[in-house]
């Protein structure tokens, strides 16, 4: 038995001469054990991890630091509010920083002289309530025997009232939480002093700061960021300013009804109307309002009502004729889009958001309105509201020529009206139809 010859004429080469060889494909070279790792990829992940480790440091780092954060901001914005004081006081050879002392002295003893008057105008109103209120009790026991058929007494109400459960609970209640009170009371004094320390610094070294910033910009950015700044003490000075006279002008004119109307603690009444109206956004005026009209109720109902008419009244004064004089060179910011940034800041923010919002879009809207083009509009009616076409929309006129196509056949007419139709048009002379076409 011949051997196999595995080279044999199927295994030999069969090319014919003058053709060029066959190239195959190439043979896959045997697999390499033991690949070694890519030496970036090591890297890459000590990257990433240390990367994870700086994102979750500065998160937990900005929460704990968000209250720090929101004190540096009002304090800011206050410094920007007091600067074209303390800079006209420079500008006349008053010290820098005495000038910035002598501009927080002054909202100190406003401050302090406001909380006072409204201190002791409570204070007495509580101190007659508790007085009257053995009256007050007697009155509606009365009604209650009376009506209802019953023999209540004030001294059985008061021994049941003082051996009660629920009083021994409110009052241990009350005394464990005299403590959060207290710690409540001493960490919103540490946030004022706080945030006073960080003002006046921001005011007294207001030209240094600008040059700290600046030092570290080129020039071009040097100039953007100082027409900001200027911006922006010119936008929230002027609406503190404008506040404060709107503030005078209201209170004014409430002390004048409430004098007249011999509501007690009048001047007190004026001054908070006069501050909380105008310096709390959104809600201010009915917290101002409902104050003065719960004072001239105990007084006379009707008293009451005049108050709050006249609230209303001057409210609409404020708006459309006052606020828009007084603020128009200021702040100059449509009502809509105040009205839009204290519910945004509000939300972000809560009441610091909804006091700082309105400087704070009047500053971004004027600086963008330096850099944004404008362009002339055209003459086109559609920009003042006009519709084109006899104010018919190219769908309008043609849904109502179908409906004219379609009157006759849903009238009943019928082909009877069309031919009458029809023959009239026919019997009309070429004058008639002339003018049928004219028209």
């Amino acid at each position: 038995m011949a051997a196999t010859d595995e080279t044999g004429p199927a295994g030999r080469n069969t090319t014919v001469p003058g053709t060029p060889p066959t190239v195959g494909p190439p043979t896959d070279p045997a697999p390499r054990t033991g690949a070694r790792m890519p030496r970036w990829l090591p890297r890459a992940m000590v990257l990433a991890l240390a990367l994870i480790a700086v994102f979750q440091f500065g998160s937990w780092a900005f929460h704990q630091l968000t209250g720090l954060l929101i004190n540096v901001l009002i304090a800011f914005f206050l410094a920007l509010a007091v600067e074209p004081a303390v800079s006209w006081m420079a500008a006349r050879g008053v010290r820098r920083g005495f000038g910035t002392f002598l501009v927080f002295v002054g909202v100190l003893v406003v401050g302090a002289g406001f909380v006072t008057l409204l201190g002791s105008m409570l204070a007495e109103q509580i101190i007659k309530i508790v007085e009257d209120f053995p009256q007050y009790l007697d009155s509606v026991i009365n009604w209650i025997n009376t009506h209802f058929h019953t023999e209540l007494r004030r001294v059985d109400i008061q021994e049941n009232l003082l051996r009660s459960d629920w009083l021994r609970n409110y009052v241990q209640n009350s005394a464990t939480g005299v403590l959060d009170v207290s710690a409540q009371v001493l960490g919103g004094l540490f946030r004022l002093l706080t945030i006073a320390l960080f003002s006046f610094y921001f005011a007294a070294d207001g030209p240094r700061l600008r040059r700290t910033i600046c030092s570290v910009l080129p020039p071009a950015r040097q100039a953007e960021v100082l027409r900001a700044w200027e911006i922006a003490v010119n936008k929230t000075g002027g609406y503190l300013y404008s506040r404060g006279l709107m503030a005078l002008i209201s209170g004014l004119a409430h002390y004048v009804l409430l004098e007249f109307l011999d509501v007690p603690y009048a001047p007190v009444l004026a001054v908070w109307v006069g501050v909380v109206s105008q310096f709390i956004p959104t809600i201010g005026t009915y917290l101002a309002g409902a104050l003065p009209m719960l004072i001239a109720f105990t007084v006379a109902p009707w008293y009451a009502v005049w108050v709050l008419v006249f609230v209303v009244v001057y409210q609409q004064f404020e708006n459309y004729v006052l606020q828009p004089k007084l603020t128009a060179r200021t702040v100059d910011i449509h009502p809509a889009v105040a009205f839009g940034s204290v519910v945004a800041g509000t939300a972000l923010l809560g009441a610091v958001g909804a006091l700082i919002a309105i400087p704070a879009v009047a500053t971004l809207q004027a600086f963008l309105g330096a850099y944004v083009k404008r362009y002339d509009v055209t003459d086109d009616p559609r920009v003042l509201g006009h519709r084109g076409s006899g104010g018919t929309s190219a769908f309008g006129r043609r849904v109502r020529g179908l409906w004219a196509q379609r009157r006759p056949e849903d009238d009943g007419a019928g082909p009877a009206a069309g031919a009458a139709g029809s023959g009239a048009a026919g019997a009309a002379g070429p004058g008639e139809g002339g003018a049928a076409g004219a028209s």
